[in-house]
C-alpha cells in the first residue's frame, strides 16, 4: 500500500467515529450533505514551480489545473470526497476552499468608495457550501498545534539543532542572534510573493449569531463562539488601498455577517482574501500549518522546505533503480524527501560538516521512528544513508550515480561569494566525474547565478542546460539548473589533480 493510500485510509477511517459523534447533536451531517460535491481548492507553492505542482494535482488526483497569474498559486475542482488525498500531494505549502472568486474586480476610483465595498462583500457572498468544506475538513486533520510566538530561545534552539552548513560550533552560536533577525531565510518561502503585502485582521467584537444554521455547526466546532481572522494578501501596483486597510474592512463586514469573534492566534476559522492586480480571491484556509513542514525534526540555518525538495526531484524524473545524491544535504531535507517519495530508487546524504551530516542522520532516524509508530511494526528502513565527505573529492566510482540533487551555498549564510569562485567550478567538475555520462541529470539550485553561469560556461562538454527554474527564496531571487551529463567521458588531467584541494 503506497504512503499517500495509508495517510488517506488513516485520516478518514481514525477520525471517523470522533467526527460522528460531533455530529450526533446536529440535525444535518455536512458530509451527506456536501455528497457529490465539487469546489474549488486553492493551494500555494513554491513561486517557480507551479507547472510542477498542477501535474502533480493531475497525476494523483485526475483534476485539470489553473495557475494562477499571481506567482505561487494553484486552483483545481475536485470533489470533496477527495479532500483528504488533497493533504497528502508533497508540492503544496497550503490549502484553501474557494468561497469566490472574481477574475476582473472593479475597483472604485477613490479608496474610500474601495473600503465601502470591502464592507460589504461578506453579505454578498455563498459561504454555506464553502464552510460545509471546512467542517468536513477539521474532522481530519490533524489536532489542532498550539501557536507559540517566535522568541529568541527557540530561534538559537533551531541554530544549534539545525543544519551546521559549513559552519563549526562557534559559527552558530555566533550566528544565532543573526537568525532571530534573518528568519525569513532559515525557511525558505515563508512569504513566495516577491511584492505582496500580507495583513491580518484583529478585533474583539463578540454577539450571538443571527443565522440558525451558522449555529448548529458553530457550536460543534467550538461550542459557544467561533473565533476568527481575516488574513489579506495583496500584490500589485495600481491599488490606492492597503493590504491592512482591506483586512480591516473586509473583516469587520464578516464579522458582522456572522457575529463571530475576532482573534489573530487562537482561531477557528482564517478567511483570506488574496488580490492580485485585478484578481480577487475569497477563500476559507484548510490547513493551520504549511504541509512542508515534515520530515525534518533537526533544523539548521538554511533547511530546505520540503515542497521545494520534492519539486527539486521531480524536475529530474527518478527511474527505479537511480542512484541519487546530494552531496551537500545539510539536514538532508532533498535526500529525505526523496526516500520517501521515491523508494525505488538509493539516496545517498553527504556534506563536509560532520554536524551537518549529524543532523541529517538524525532526521532519518526520527523518519524510521515515525514510520514504525504508524505501521504498528518493526520498519526495514529506508533506502538511503548518510556520509560525511569533501564535495571537491567524493568517495564514489567514476559513472556511478544517475542523478545529483542539491541546493549549493548561496555565498550569504553559507559560504561566501568570493569562495563560490573556485568552490562552483570544483563541485561541477567532481559531479561530472561521478555523474554517468549520457543519462546522467544533475539539478541544482543557487542564489550565485553570475558564479554558476561562469562556471558552467567552463564545462560545456560534460554539462549540458536543459531547463531553469526562477524561484524566490525568502526574498532571494535564486534558480534551479536542470542539467544532462553529455556522453563523453571524464578526463582528469594533472592540472586539474592539483586544483582538487578540499573544501
Amino acid at each position: 500500500m503506497s504512503d499517500v493510500q495509508e495517510a488517506v485510509d488513516q485520516l478518514l477511517d481514525v477520525n471517523l467515529q470522533e467526527d460522528q459523534r460531533s455530529m450526533q447533536g446536529s440535525e444535518s451531517d455536512p458530509r451527506s450533505e456536501s455528497e457529490g460535491l465539487r469546489v474549488t481548492i486553492g493551494a500555494t507553492v513554491p513561486t517557480g514551480f507551479e507547472q510542477t505542482a498542477a501535474d502533480e494535482v493531475r497525476e494523483k488526483l485526475g483534476s485539470s489545473c489553473k495557475i494562477s497569474k499571481d506567482r505561487g498559486k494553484i486552483y483545481f475542482s475536485i470533489s470533496v470526497e477527495s479532500l483528504a488525498q488533497v493533504h497528502c500531494l508533497r508540492s503544496v505549502d497550503n490549502l484553501f476552499v474557494v468561497v469566490q472568486e472574481f477574475n476582473d474586480y472593479q475597483f472604485k476610483e477613490t479608496k474610500e468608495e474601495v473600503l465601502k465595498d470591502f464592507e460589504e462583500l461578506a453579505g454578498k457572498l455563498s459561504w454555506s457550501e464553502p464552510l460545509n468544506v471546512w467542517k468536513i475538513n477539521t474532522s481530519f486533520k490533524k489536532k489542532k498545534t498550539k501557536r507559540k510566538k517566535i522568541s529568541q530561545n527557540s530561534s538559537k534552539e533551531k541554530a544549534d539543532n539545525g543544519q551546521g552548513d559549513r559552519l563549526d560550533e562557534k559559527d552558530v552560536k555566533k550566528e544565532s542572534t543573526e537568525n532571530v533577525l534573518d528568519s525569513h531565510i532559515l525557511d525558505y518561502y515563508e512569504n513566495p510573493a516577491i511584492k505582496e503585502e500580507i495583513s491580518t485582521l484583529v478585533g474583539d467584537d463578540l454577539a450571538s449569531c443571527k443565522d440558525e444554521n451558522d449555529e448548529s455547526w458553530k457550536g460543534e466546532v467550538n461550542p459557544g463562539v467561533v473565533k476568527f481572522r481575516v488574513t489579506c494578501n495583496r500584490a500589485g501596483e495600481k491599488h490606492c488601498f492597503t493590504s491592512n486597510e482591506a483586512a480591516r474592512d473586509f473583516g469587520g463586514s464578516v464579522q458582522d455577517h456572522f457575529k463571530w469573534k475576532a482573534d489573530m492566534t487562537n482561531f477557528d476559522v482564517e478567511v483570506l482574501l488574496n488580490i492580485h492586480d485585478s484578481e480577487v480571491i475569497v477563500g476559507i484556509a484548510l490547513t493551520e500549518e504549511s504541509l512542508h513542514r515534515r520530515n525534518i525534526t533537526h533544523f539548521g540555518p538554511t533547511t530546505l522546505r520540503s515542497t521545494l525538495a520534492y519539486g527539486m526531484l521531480r524536475l529530474c524524473a527518478p527511474q527505479p533503480t537511480d542512484i541519487i545524491v546530494d552531496p551537500m544535504c545539510g539536514t538532508g531535507a532533498i535526500p529525505i524527501e526523496g526516500a520517501t517519495e521515491w523508494s525505488n530508487c538509493f539516496h545517498l546524504a553527504g556534506d563536509n560538516n560532520p554536524l551537518a551530516v549529524n543532523r541529517a542522520a538524525n532526521n532519518i532516524s526520527s523518519l524510521l521512528t515515525k514510520n514504525q509508530m504508524k505501521e504498528s511494526k518493526l520498519s526495514y528502513g529506508l533506502p538511503i544513508d548518510a556520509i560525511q565527505w569533501d564535495i571537491c573529492n567524493l568517495p564514489l566510482r567514476t559513472g556511478s550515480v544517475d542523478v545529483i540533487v542539491t541546493d549549493m551555498p548561496f555565498g550569504k549564510r553559507m559560504g561566501s561569494k568570493k569562495k563560490n569562485w573556485n568552490l562552483y567550478p570544483a563541485c561541477l567538475r567532481e559531479m561530472s566525474r561521478v555523474c554517468r555520462p549520457g543519462t546522467g541529470r544533475a539539478v541544482l539550485l543557487t542564489q550565485d547565478k553570475k558564479c554558476f553561469a561562469k562556471a558552467l560556461s567552463g564545462m560545456g562538454h560534460v554539462w549540458r542546460k536543459v531547463h531553469t527554474v526562477w524561484v524566490n527564496i525568502g526574498g532571494l531571487h535564486a534558480a534551479v539548473y536542470l542539467l544532462r551529463r553529455t556522453p563523453q567521458a571524464f578526463v582528469q588531467s594533472s592540472e586539474q589533480d592539483g586544483e582538487r584541494t578540499p573544501w
